[in-house]
């Protein structure tokens, strides 16, 4: 993450009215909490993991190792797929509005600027549109479900 990025998700949580937000990718991990109050930000924390610290981690491993090999054989059969994610912390929606239909099914065919689905950040509903032309393999969350920045939604084969 760039400092621009990081001083958004900074503003975002501040306006949204929530009182904390955990980032955690590779190396950062970002704690902002925020005031009820004014809705200023109370207390940042940018914290970069040492690589000793990601080594120590490793050894802990083991419990999960029996699921190991099976990741990677999804992760292959998924690997010529392209992941679409959320821009932002909201709730999903596969709807324009309870009364309309989706906008996307499993084998829908999508080109780019096609609206995927919704996501309603503090009462604003945000049109999240393919970046690229495909056909959606998987939708992989449920409507109405709360989702987190940079989690994945679709997977869109791209050939």
């Amino acid at each position: 993450m760039d400092l621009k990025e990081i001083q958004n998700l900074i503003k975002f949580v501040s306006n949204s009215g929530v009182a904390e937000v955990k980032l955690e990718t590779g190396e950062i991990k970002i704690t902002i909490r925020t005031t009820l109050e004014g809705n200023s930000p109370d207390i940042t924390y940018v914290q970069q993991a040492p690589m000793q610290h990601a080594m120590q981690a490793a050894p802990s491993a083991p419990a999960t190792a029996p699921s190991a090999p099976a990741a990677p054989a999804a992760s292959d059969e998924n690997s010529k797929y392209i992941i679409i994610k959320s821009p932002m912390i909201g709730t999903f929606y596969r709807k324009p509005s309870p009364d309309k239909p989706v906008f996307v099914e499993v084998g829908t065919s999508i080109g780019k600027g096609d609206v995927l689905c919704v996501v309603e950040a503090m009462k604003l509903f945000n049109e999240i549109e393919a970046e690229i032309s495909g056909k959606i393999v998987k939708i992989l969350v449920d409507d109405m479900s709360p989702v987190e920045f940079d989690q994945p939604l679709f997977l869109v084969d791209p050939s």
